[in-house]
């Protein structure tokens, strides 16, 4: 089985202050732009789609977006790396260690997340948790700015490294996360997802999910219900 985990509000809790300003930062290095008033909704999407929004509603134009997206990756990541604390551990989600601990060796721990890559393991390597998720692995904000894209993008990758370079199948994949864009995003792609109540939204917004958990202390009994 291929579990693809979100990092925020799943696996981190409360660790996007450092992620938060880098965005912030490459927006105004790219586009001259100081938007921190800006308020959007950010669970569950790609760092690309928040910057578009946040954009969008400070009177960039969408041609203007379109023309600095290359420049805002690169920007965000680089900030980032600069700005990231040494310790995120205090961060780390709920039972996600010893959960990480008993999943590793009898199924394929990868990444869907709308994080750009280099900040998504920048930010698992400083709380301690980037070894369970091999490089050349995952789906991420990066690799499209549409969350719908990214499990079929993670199940390639996969396929190329373990399944003789076929797609990972869709009925041994699952997506792990803690929003309703997850919960979307694993229906867009046809797998199945495991949402945990340890984000923004309760367990009563994440009913679309095939089993929906208080945190991730319960996600391999889920799992094994699910094969």
């Amino acid at each position: 089985m291929l579990l693809l985990f979100d990092i925020d509000g799943t696996l981190l809790l409360r660790a996007a202050d450092a992620h938060r300003d880098a965005l912030h930062d490459a927006l105004e290095e790219v586009w001259e732009v100081d938007l921190r008033g800006v308020k959007v909704e950010t669970g569950g999407r790609t760092d690309p789609d928040i910057a578009r929004d946040i954009l969008l509603r400070g009177g960039v134009s969408a041609r203007a977006i379109d023309d600095g997206l290359d420049r805002f990756r690169e920007a965000a990541a680089r900030r980032y790396a600069a700005l990231v604390p040494d310790d995120l551990s205090a961060h780390v989600a709920p039972h996600a260690v010893e959960t990480l601990q008993a999943l590793d060796g009898g199924r394929r721990l990868s990444l869907v997340t709308g994080n750009l890559e280099p900040i998504a393991r920048l930010k698992l390597r400083a709380a301690g948790l980037g070894g369970w998720f091999a490089d050349g692995q995952g789906g991420f904000g990066s690799d499209s700015e549409d969350r719908s894209d990214l499990p079929a993008v993670a199940r390639r990758r996969a396929g190329e490294a373990w399944n003789g370079g076929a797609p990972w199948p869709r009925e041994r994949t699952v997506v792990v996360g803690d929003t309703p864009r997850d919960i979307a995003c694993a229906r867009a792609d046809g797998v199945r997802v495991v949402a945990v109540a340890t984000g923004p939204f309760g367990a009563a917004d994440l009913t679309g999910a095939d089993t929906v958990l208080d945190d991730l202390r319960g996600l391999p009994e889920a799992l094994d219900a699910l094969a």
